[in-house]
């Protein structure tokens, strides 16, 4: 499955809590990924929470930007990636 980079701007700043409220919104968001067997591998918050870069693993941009709408979240550039392990020799 191939692997992106999500990138998103929140204007208003990412408001997502750090309680039950919070963690509910996540799942919320992980299970109607599925619908385009899109999975949330994790993400990266600015210190503003303005902008958010988010791994995923996905049949294709189109699958993501799909679970984005049903999601309301924004999307403002998906780039297919590879992971580089500083390990890999081992």
């Amino acid at each position: 499955m191939p692997r992106y980079l999500v990138e998103r701007t929140f204007p208003d700043g990412l408001q997502i809590p750090l309680t039950e409220e919070g963690a509910n919104v996540c799942r919320t968001v992980v299970a109607t990924n599925t619908d385009d067997l899109v999975t949330w591998i994790h993400s990266y918050v600015t210190e503003d929470k303005s902008q958010s870069y988010c791994i995923y693993d996905a049949p294709s941009p189109e699958a993501i930007r799909r679970a984005a709408r049903r999601n309301n979240l924004p999307v403002d550039k998906i780039i297919e990636v590879q992971v580089l392990d500083p390990y890999f020799y081992r």
